[in-house]
């Protein structure tokens, strides 16, 4: 993409937090999945094993409380896959179903323990 000279392209920011409260700012690209955004920066305890198909839960995150509304509901598919992880709570989401976009710049999901 051409842009002019000396003008950058900012990019989302995703916070992943452990369970042991260690954290990790990272830059995401519009479009993917925080789920891809996971992968692509080894995030620790998102496995992804289906690779973003909403069919295993191994991308389980808990998305922080003041982000929810701004984020889909999770539709039936997601909604019946979350129903096989450990410790599901009304913040629970998979990440692959979560797309990065300039609306959720700054977004803070945590992982699970049970993942780690």
């Amino acid at each position: 993409m051409d842009r002019p000279p000396g003008r950058r392209q900012l990019m989302p920011k995703i916070t992943f937090i452990q369970a042991d409260g260690n954290s990790s700012e990272v830059n995401a690209l519009s479009g993917d999945s925080v789920m891809e955004t996971a992968i692509d920066n080894d995030i620790n305890g998102i496995v992804a094993e289906c690779g973003g198909a909403c069919s295993c839960a191994t991308c389980h995150v808990y998305v922080a409380e003041d982000w929810l509304a701004k984020l889909p509901a999770p539709d039936a598919l997601e909604d019946g896959m979350l129903d096989c992880v450990i410790d599901r709570r009304p913040n629970s989401r998979l990440s692959c179903q979560i797309r990065v976009s300039d609306e959720i710049d700054g977004i803070s999901v945590n992982v699970p323990e049970s993942q780690i």
